[in-house]
């Protein structure tokens, strides 16, 4: 078994990082899900949240990166993130997320039928935004 992981983050602007790592830890849809050197190929969708990226092993203090959702694939050559959008945790606004939460659960308030799914998509990324901001 490999010692690292090589791990690729892709928006849909550009490549964000490319690099061996340990391991990432991954916002799956059905479950935050690890992922180690040697890892069963497998796809999935991401919910909005952060992934923790360890770089050298467990005793690591991860670097966190807030994706908006995509697909993460296992396969031989690694672990790739296609990621709708993404920025460092730390880069987040707190009272801007708030504000923006307050203003998207507003709107889907009064969303008309046919807009209440986007609605509702854009209040759950703001309070992904907002848990991993403050935790």
């Amino acid at each position: 078994m490999p010692d690292t992981l090589h791990f690729e983050l892709v928006s849909p602007e550009k490549l964000l990082r490319s690099g061996e790592v340990f391991m990432v830890v991954v916002p799956g849809t059905e479950g935050d899900f690890g992922v180690l050197p040697g890892h069963a190929p497998l796809v999935s969708t991401i919910r909005p949240g952060a992934i923790q990226v360890f770089p050298n092993g467990m005793n690591d203090v991860p670097e966190r990166i807030f994706i908006d959702g995509g697909f993460a694939e296992v396969g031989p050559g690694g672990l790739t993130i296609l990621a709708e959008s993404a920025m460092p945790v730390g880069e987040i606004d707190v009272e801007g997320t708030a504000r923006d939460l307050a203003a998207a659960r507003e709107a889907l308030r009064g969303a008309a039928p046919d807009a209440i799914t986007a609605a509702e998509k854009r209040v759950a990324r703001f309070e992904a935004m907002q848990a991993v901001a403050v935790n």
